[in-house]
């Protein structure tokens, strides 16, 4: 769709085509949308990838077409049967009446599918590109197109990378070979990004000389076999700058860029040809201090070199336009921008041209369901914004008015169910959720006072509150915004202690922690825009916060940004004074975490009843610590005590767990396990009979390959939020041997170890209402029909 807009553009002086290639491996695609994350330009056509589509988790490619009235939406290309992972769209070229759509495919073997323009303009499926690829060679990572020639990166196949070379003999492709790169490495990742010009291609391998970056040039001889002309490093180009992320070869000049160079700041290194012989000929550095990853995209736009910076200006983005003169040299720089970017736009980071129009793709913006803006430049030679784009949000509708029971084929509406119940579901839209916004984190209050149940609903730019009182007609009643100066962000986490709610986000720059108190939801009749009743500044970011309520102390934990760190461990925060917290203190375990500093990804923190005689009446706090869960004793704020850690095999990620009723046995769950070799859900059992020496005691697996994320107890039942697999409900009457008896799915499109789908869940209230959130789904009440309702 396109949106009206009165956008302008920015020029900020400093001093005296076709598109680049595809993306390739050093920007993977985000686990939303990502509109834009690979863009194509030919004729009156443009191409926009959306790997992580909201058409579905396959990717789509969304082709624009120009008019009188500028870029319209005129079809969607897809390939019906892909895996959810294919990741379709990751890279795009165009030439002409043939597209090339690369996708990462099943288990990121790769894949390039052919697509030509018939007569009537329609755009048809011409299958695949002939290739087999091994899982994990990321064939199509990069794709370039000339005319009858197709080449394709695969940076992870063999040894180093590979580029395969295909030829068009009437409607028919075949490969007739790979570029005979030389002195190939493990991890040099060749054939990342493509530059075609004539009979020369430019191919980058960003991890070569341990990720400096090369560049490397062919040429295609008079009897069609291509060699390697040079390999192009860059006298000034510092380690790990990842020389060749971008690349684009213009007739005897070339050019590569390097973002991670300087510290982000970024760089890009201009190279000549004479002959045969390549030299380099400048250096080119953005003229603003900070991380800006300048040069991770560019494109020619007449005698103007553009260079992508998408951190520059506080992420909203930038592109700077190199202004070349007759002898290659630099004329100047001035820096061009769209005037109404936020903080985290990341304007610049994909480019597309073909002679007065560009294509911008933002796929970051709106938190990662994309943008992409069209600029033309007038007859005068100025720039203007002559299009924005981007795709309609796909919302399942609303259910209310009725519980929806699992029904004997396995479905509770159109969600697969086993004895679990669908008592309403409100989409993103109906909780407050914009365009962009995911959902995250929940919690749940009961109103002492009237007893009416209330929903926390974490979103990635604020706080829903939702009346859930009746389940079946759950009533939205407004937002909290995120802190006024933080960023919009993935992570955001609620806990609550007398009648007030406790609020911290993780990635969210100076956020705090955000103190509301609840008892404002009671007379609330039309939904309002909250503000905060205390803010606690001695954080910046934190990735979670714990309660003890019964102590009245909080925990902040994998605190980062600024303030009080305390190592990313427990950061110990006085409540007893509800809108008045505290500092008190800092506890964490340098024996854990993934840096050594006891970072706590979470933690559960309680007045210890359980059966460890020597610690009774003590408070106890077990973080799930990154590579190993961590127990202390934190009753003394002053002097907390670390009383023991314990790892376990295999580990990916110790993420998030909770202790059974009577404190014997902890859950925990490892949220990367999955996606590194385990083929089903495990939770991990500890026996902390004894606190000072845990045992785990069982692996359990799960029936689906999903990922696990957070996890809860209530009496004989354990609820888990395992994403893509939704609610899943385990009976641990016997703590050792947990069953699956229940679950209700969230996501009708796929079960798979992707990092969407049901974010947590609440079980608490005495209703039995159960608050599950699903990130890019919405909010959903369940019933546990395992078990009698209360």
């Amino acid at each position: 769709m396109i949106r009206p807009t009165a956008l302008g553009l920015i020029l900020l002086a400093a001093g005296s085509g076709t598109a680049l290639a595809s993306p390739g491996p050093d920007r993977a695609p985000a686990v939303q949308q990502v509109f834009g994350f690979a863009v194509a330009i030919s004729g009156d056509q443009a191409f926009v990838g959306e790997p992580t589509s909201s058409k579905g988790t396959s990717g789509v490619v969304h082709i624009y077409r120009r008019g009188a009235n500028g870029w319209s939406s005129n079809s969607v290309l897809s390939v019906p049967g892909l895996s959810d992972d294919a990741a379709f769209g990751v890279s795009l070229a165009a030439d002409g009446a043939t597209l090339l759509v690369g996708m990462r495919g099943d288990s990121t073997r790769g894949g390039v599918r052919v697509f030509t323009r018939g007569a009537n303009g329609a755009w048809s499926d011409a299958g695949s590109l002939p290739a087999s690829p091994a899982a994990r060679d990321q064939f199509g990572a990069a794709v370039a197109l000339a005319g009858d020639w197709a080449f394709v990166g695969a940076p992870n196949e063999g040894t180093g990378g590979a580029v395969h070379v295909f030829r068009r003999s009437g409607t028919s492709w075949s490969m007739t070979g790979s570029l005979p790169a030389k002195d190939l490495a493990a991890g040099d990742g060749f054939g990342s990004a493509l530059s075609v010009d004539g009979d020369r291609i430019a191919v980058s391998a960003p991890g070569k000389d341990a990720t400096k970056g090369m560049v490397m040039v062919f040429r295609r001889g008079s009897d069609g076999v291509w060699a390697q002309e040079a390999a192009l490093g860059g006298r000034r180009v510092p380690a790990t700058s990842r020389l060749g992320t971008s690349v684009l070869l213009r007739g005897d000049k070339l050019w590569a860029g390097a973002p991670n160079a300087n510290g982000f700041a970024g760089m890009v290194v201009g190279f000549a040809r004479s002959g045969e012989d390549w030299s380099e000929a400048m250096t080119l550095a953005p003229f603003e201090v900070g991380a800006n990853r300048f040069g991770i995209s560019l494109a020619s736009v007449g005698d103007e070199l553009w260079i992508g910076a998408p951190f520059s200006d506080g992420r909203q983005g930038r592109v700077y336009r190199a202004m070349m003169n007759a002898d290659g040299g630099l004329d100047g720089m001035v820096k061009l921008a769209a005037d109404s970017l936020h903080s985290g736009s990341q304007f610049g980071e994909v480019l597309a041209v073909q002679g007065a129009t560009v294509v911008v793709g933002m796929p970051r913006d709106v938190g990662n369901s994309g943008t992409v803006t069209f600029l033309s430049r007038s007859a005068q030679g100025t720039w203007r914004t002559s299009g924005i784009v981007f795709p309609a949000p796909k919302e399942m509708a609303a259910v209310t008015g009725r519980e929806l029971r699992c029904d004997p084929n396995g479905k509770s509406g159109e969600f697969e169910c086993g004895s679990a119940s669908l008592l309403s579901f409100l989409p993103l839209s109906q909780v407050g959720g914009r365009r962009g916004s995911t959902l995250n984190d929940n919690w749940g209050w009961t109103d002492p006072q009237s007893g009416r149940e209330y929903a926390l609903v974490g979103r990635s730019d604020g706080t829903s509150f939702v009346d859930i009182t009746d389940p079946v007609n759950p009533r939205y009643l407004g937002d909290l915004p995120l802190t006024k100066g933080a960023n919009p962000n993935v992570w955001r986490d609620i806990k609550t202690y007398k009648n007030h709610a406790y609020i911290v986000a993780d990635g969210a720059g100076p956020h705090g922690m955000q103190v509301f108190d609840l008892t404002r939801l009671r007379n609330v009749r039309t939904p309002q825009t909250f503000t905060e009743d205390a803010h606690y500044d001695r954080i910046g970011s934190a990735h979670n916060i714990v309660i003890n309520e019964e102590s009245g102390f909080a925990y902040a934990v994998g605190v980062s940004g600024s303030g009080d760190t305390c190592g990313g461990g427990l950061h110990m925060i006085d409540i007893r004074s509800p809108a008045s917290p505290t500092f008190a203190g800092c506890f964490s375990d340098p024996q854990t975490g993934r840096a050594g500093t006891g970072y706590s990804h979470d933690a559960q923190c309680v007045m210890y009843r359980g059966p460890d005689a020597k610690y009774r009446g003590r408070e106890i706090c077990i973080g799930s610590n990154e590579t190993a869960i961590s127990i202390a004793d934190v009753t003394d704020k002053s002097a907390p005590k670390a009383l023991s850690n314990a790892s376990y095999p295999a580990v990916g990620y110790a993420h998030q767990g909770w202790l059974t009723d009577d404190q014997r046995y902890f859950y925990l769950g490892d949220e990367l396990d999955e996606g590194a070799g385990q083929e089903k859900t495990r939770t991990m059992i500890f026996d902390l009979a004894n606190l000072e020496d845990p045992v785990l005691v069982k692996q359990w697996f799960g029936t689906t390959p999903a990922t696990d994320h957070n996890m809860y107890v209530k009496g004989n039942r354990l609820y888990q939020s395992n994403y893509q697999a939704g609610l899943r409900i385990l009976d641990i009457a016997d703590p050792a041997n947990p069953r699956e008896v229940g679950f209700l799915d969230t996501t009708p499109e796929g079960t798979t170890n992707q990092m969407s789908g049901n974010w947590s869940n609440y079980p608490y209230f005495k209703s039995g209402t159960i608050v599950v959130t699903s990130v890019g789904e919405g909010l959903f009440l369940v019933r546990d029909r395992t078990q009698a309702v209360p």
